[in-house]
C-alpha cells in the first residue's frame, strides 16, 4: 500500500502476528473454529503481504492479480459458509475488500510504486467502494471494540454463564474477537492509504 514506511512495517507487524496466531488458533477442538481461524489466517497474511512498503519490495503485476484469485476463492468459501453462520458475512466483506485493494494494485500503472496511486483514484479523490468499504469497518472495528470491554460480556449472562474453565486459550471466543479487530483495523489503515 502507499504510506509512510513506519506505519507500514507496524501494519505488516500486526497483521503477521495476527495471522500466526490464527494459525496456532487452527488447532481448536471445535471444527468451526478452526475453519474460520484458517480463513483469518490468509487473511491476515495477505494483509502483511500486501502492505509491505513499495521502497522494500515492488511485486509484478501479476502477483497482484494472483492475490485477488487467491481472495476471490477465500470470498466463494465465506459465501458458501454464511449459509451456516451470519460472522461468514464478515469474512465475505473482508475477502471482497482484499479483492478490491489487489486488483486496484494490479491495476496501478507503476503496480504498487509508491510514486503512483491506485487504479481509478484521480482529481476526484477515493472511489465510492472505497467509502462503503472505510465506513464498514470503522463500524466494525467500533462495535467489535465496545464487544471486548468486560462488563459487556458479563453484563449477557450471570455468574458462571461464560465460557468453561477448561476452554484453551484457542478456543477462547474474545481472543478469537480481538484477532477480528486487529484485522479489521488493519483493513481500516490500508484502505485509508488508497
Amino acid at each position: 500500500m502507499h504510506g509512510p514506511e513506519s506505519p507500514a512495517w507496524l501494519l505488516v507487524a500486526l497483521c503477521a502476528a495476527t495471522g500466526a496466531y490464527c494459525l496456532l488458533r487452527m488447532r481448536s477442538s471445535v471444527e468451526d473454529q478452526r475453519r474460520a481461524a484458517g480463513g483469518e489466517a490468509v487473511m491476515g497474511f495477505g494483509m502483511a503481504a500486501m502492505a509491505v512498503p513499495a521502497a522494500v519490495f515492488t511485486a509484478p503485476a501479476w502477483a497482484w492479480a494472483g492475490g485477488a484469485v487467491v481472495f476471490g476463492a477465500a470470498g466463494l468459501r465465506a459465501l458458501w459458509a454464511a449459509r451456516t453462520g451470519r460472522r461468514h458475512l464478515h469474512h465475505l466483506v473482508e475477502a471482497g475488500a482484499m479483492v478490491y485493494m489487489a486488483a486496484a494494485m494490479a491495476a496501478s500503472p507503476a503496480s504498487g510504486s509508491a510514486a503512483h496511486g491506485h487504479a481509478g483514484h484521480g482529481a476526484f479523490g477515493a472511489p465510492v467502494l472505497t467509502g462503503i468499504l472505510l465506513l464498514y469497518f470503522a463500524g466494525y472495528v467500533l462495535l467489535t471494540g465496545v464487544r471486548l470491554i468486560p462488563g459487556v460480556a458479563v453484563a449477557g449472562g450471570g455468574p458462571g454463564a461464560g465460557a468453561p474453565a477448561a476452554a484453551g486459550w484457542g478456543d477462547r471466543p474474545e481472543l478469537a474477537r480481538a484477532c477480528r479487530l486487529a484485522m479489521a483495523i488493519g483493513m481500516l489503515a490500508m484502505l485509508l492509504t488508497m
